[in-house]
């Protein structure tokens, strides 16, 4: 069974939202089967050299606020984007419309591809 509510030992305070929580790629990477990814980059990036992690949704930022109401409150969800701007927009937005276990991945695909970690076209 998918665990609800995800703890992450290394969420830190993004510095530029407040409310929002970073967490490592390498973490991500152990806990992703428990959480659900949204990847907020345009289609044309979730194709890109850098790839997508499996199992993503994609929901480019500016199409969120459309499909917010879809998401699940329930789980714990995690944002990617390309170097973690965008991702954490669209997690200060979730919080801010009553989701409250939402994480943004720290330096977006760019870290997530320099750790060597697998990825999708």
């Amino acid at each position: 069974m998918t665990a609800k509510n995800v703890e992450f030992d290394t969420k830190t305070e993004n510095p530029y939202f407040e409310g929002v929580f970073d967490i490592a790629p390498t973490e991500l990477q152990q806990k992703m089967n428990q959480v659900k990814l949204i990847d907020v980059r345009q289609p044309e990036e979730y194709v890109n050299e850098l790839g997508h992690i499996a199992g993503t949704d994609l929901i480019p930022l500016g199409t969120l606020p459309e499909h917010i109401q879809s998401l699940p409150k329930d789980q714990t969800i995690v944002f990617i984007c390309h170097s973690g701007g965008r991702s954490a927009k669209a997690t200060a937005y979730a919080s801010m419309n009553g989701f409250s276990n939402v994480y943004n991945m720290l330096g977006g695909m760019v870290a997530w591809n320099q750790l060597h970690l697998p990825t999708e076209r």
